[in-house]
This record gives structure tokens, sequence and C-alpha cells, in this order.
């Protein structure tokens, strides 16, 4: 019995070991495509709210159909199809398809935060005299902003998750090193252990940051905690 636990150890060691180099990569394309969907989803929200006809259809259609179409085909248009034409490398392609495909979550997200902002204030600071631009800046977007905080983060909490399925067109993250060990040296069922593992520390860890976002940036009346 003892030699079998020592046996379990050394091999979950060694599974570790194989698969920690592979942690960066998975939080490196997390930031980068949600950064992408960060930018994407805030242009896309405030072309909805200033409501350009033409633009903010188009915005509107385009939420609609990303949200509507799942993560693993955006990959697989992005590279097979896109990329045939554009010569996007593993990389690109699996950071433009998360960013692609969270944008529109978080263009409702960011929506739902500018709308909320009473539009009485969008009144005031045009007799001012601001711009709407100057509006959007100093007195929308930074009030939005404790609103929008914590959906925001749970979805990049999601966006790290799905970033897995990038595995599937070779980018080497952490589920695709969980795939090469287990090809190697046919232990299933550590392997998964272990990728689950790590997955659940990191996402473990994201949710505590988000329960201290939601209480740092809650704002009463909007149905956030404020305890």
């Amino acid at each position: 019995m003892l030699n079998w636990i020592a046996e379990q150890i050394v091999l979950y060691w060694s599974i570790f070991r194989y698969l920690i180099p592979a942690v960066p990569w998975t939080v490196l394309i997390t930031i980068t495509s949600f950064a992408l969907a960060l930018i994407l989803g805030l242009i896309i929200s405030i072309i909805r709210i200033w409501k350009i006809p033409v633009l903010s259809f188009l915005a509107g259609v385009y939420v609609n159909v990303i949200r509507g179409v799942p993560l693993l085909v955006h990959i697989f248009f992005i590279y097979f199809g896109l990329g045939k034409y554009l010569n996007f490398d593993r990389f690109t392609a699996g950071v433009l398809a998360v960013g692609i495909c969270y944008s529109a979550y978080l263009a409702e997200i960011f929506r739902s935060g500018l709308e909320a902002i009473s539009h009485g204030q969008y009144e005031a600071a045009m007799s001012l005299g601001m711009t709407r631009f100057q509006t959007l800046r100093y007195v929308v977007i930074p009030q939005s902003l404790r609103i929008v905080i914590p959906p925001s983060a749970n979805e990049f909490i999601a966006s790290l998750k799905d970033s897995s399925l990038v595995s599937i067109i070779g980018l080497r993250e952490l589920t695709r090193a969980g795939r090469e060990y287990y090809s190697q040296f046919f232990t299933d069922f550590q392997t998964w252990i272990m990728v689950g593992a790590l997955y659940l520390i990191m996402t473990l860890t994201l949710t505590r940051v988000v329960k201290y976002l939601e209480r740092l940036f809650a704002v009463k009346g909007f149905g956030s905690r404020t305890t």
C-alpha cells in the first residue's frame, strides 16, 4: 500500500512538472483574448446606445450572431476558414476566436451598465457643453464601471476555462499538454485529474478576486452586494 502511494506521488509530480510550463500559455491566451474582447465589447456597446441607425443595427446583428454560434465553431472558422486566406498562426487564430466570441457577451454587459446611468446625467453633461464622447468618458463610463466589473470578471473566469478549446487547433496550452502527456505514457486518469486540479486552482483564485471586486465596487440599487 505504501509503495503504491509513493508511486502515485511520483507519478503526479511527474505530470505536474510536465504540465506547469503550459500554464503561462493558458494565462497569456486568456488575458490577450479577453483584452481584445473588452475593447470590441466597449465599442459595440457604445454604438448600440448611441442608436446610430445603420451601425446600431449592425452591432445588434453582430451580438446576436456571435452569441448564437459555439466558440468551437468560431475557432474552426477563423483558423481553417479565414486562416486559409489570411495565414493566421495558431496563437492569433485562438486569441481572435475567444476574443470575438466573448466580445458579444461583454457588449451586452457594458450596454446594461451604460444604460443603468440616469439619462439626466447625460443631459446635465451636455448642458455644460460636453460632447457625447466627453460625456461618456468623464461622466458615464466611470460610473458604469462599478456596475460592470463583477459580471465582466465572471466572464474572464469563463474565458479561462473556454481557452482549453484552442487545443483543438494544436495550440499548446494546459489541455493540449495534458493530451500530449497522456498519449506518451497512457496515464489518462491521473493526467486529467492533474489538468482539472490546475484549472481549479486558477479559477478558484480568480473567484476570490471576483468576490473582492464585488464588495469593492458594489453599488446599492443595482443588485450588487453592499456588505
